[in-house]
């Protein structure tokens, strides 16, 4: 333990710094992009899509009766096709947790909610970590907390570590997300570095970004990272989750990502217990592609819950 700035730190030792074949990444991205997916083996693959996804709304206008809709969408996604799954979870800020947990009660839809100063991550850690309290005492399975990619960049990574372990010990029985934010780490050896980091704090998903920021998820950066979770467990035996997050938007992207994770992490991961998809939009086209399966025809937009 070391003391910094009246801070008490860990004796936490950074992951050795490995460089990341830029071109290697993008090229395997590229090809897991292309591959052509049959249509029993389709549909298979847009209901897990919707088994994963993580039904979001985070507006500064949100309301109880938005969050409601939300759920029973995340609930019964399409009325009359009972086929079609829950998702996994819906993705509220801190003071909608209660009003999301009581209208998935008895579902099996998990709760989860964005805290840590979202989206900066820059704020007092004590009151952080007040908020994670608060927000699993609402209710919340799972919390979804940014870094500070500001003592990141400047390498202060024993606060970043450190800020993490707490968090997960302010979860409790929570399952925590860490959200890098990719689009500001500025480089594929960076994403993996701090992946390493949040994985080793103890965090049970890492997560790519907020939604806030541009670029957010893209395959090549999810390549990244789930090349670091299979080191993890080569190492240890341990399963460490994945979210890739925002401008996933089409059914065709989602499938994308399901292949990569398929052929990067294995069978093990292919269950919304491993893998998530974070997004607002997401499955209104998934719900389009699936009634086109049925009928042979694409319904409109129009019949679709906005979600």
């Amino acid at each position: 333990m070391s003391v910094h700035n009246g801070v008490v730190r860990s004796a936490y030792h950074p992951p050795a710094w490995k460089a990341v074949d830029a071109v290697a990444v993008e090229a395997r991205a590229a090809a897991l992009g292309t591959r052509s997916i049959k249509k029993a083996a389709k549909l298979q693959g847009l209901l897990l899509a919707v088994s994963m996804i993580d039904l979001t709304t985070l507006e500064g206008s949100d309301t109880p009766g938005k969050v409601r809709d939300l759920c029973a969408k995340a609930m019964r996604p399409l009325p009359g096709r009972s086929d079609i799954p829950s998702t996994g979870a819906v993705c509220v800020y801190p003071p909608l947790v209660a009003v999301a947990k009581e209208a998935l009660a008895g579902s099996g839809v998990k709760v989860a909610a964005v805290a840590t100063y979202f989206p900066s991550g820059q704020g007092d850690l004590a009151m952080k970590l007040e908020e994670v309290r608060r927000t699993v005492e609402a209710g919340a399975d799972e919390i979804d907390m940014v870094i500070d990619r500001r003592a990141f960049l400047m390498g202060d990574y024993a606060k970043v570590f450190d800020e993490i372990a707490a968090t997960v010990e302010a979860c409790g029985p929570a399952h925590l997300k860490v959200i890098l934010e990719t689009g500001e780490l500025q480089t594929y050896d960076k994403v993996r570095f701090a992946s390493q980091l949040a994985i080793d704090a103890g965090a049970h998903f890492i997560k790519t970004s907020t939604g806030k920021v541009q670029p957010a998820a893209t395959l090549p950066v999810t390549l990244v990272m789930l090349e670091v979770i299979r080191e993890h467990y080569f190492k240890t035996g341990k399963m460490v989750g994945m979210k890739p997050a925002g401008g996933i938007r089409t059914a065709k992207d989602a499938l994308k990502y399901l292949v990569m994770v398929n052929e990067t992490l294995g069978d093990a991961w292919m269950s919304p217990d491993w893998f998530r998809l974070g997004a607002s939009v997401l499955l209104n086209d998934i719900l389009m592609q699936l009634e086109k399966e049925r009928l042979g025809a694409y319904d409109s937009l129009r019949y679709h819950t906005l979600g």
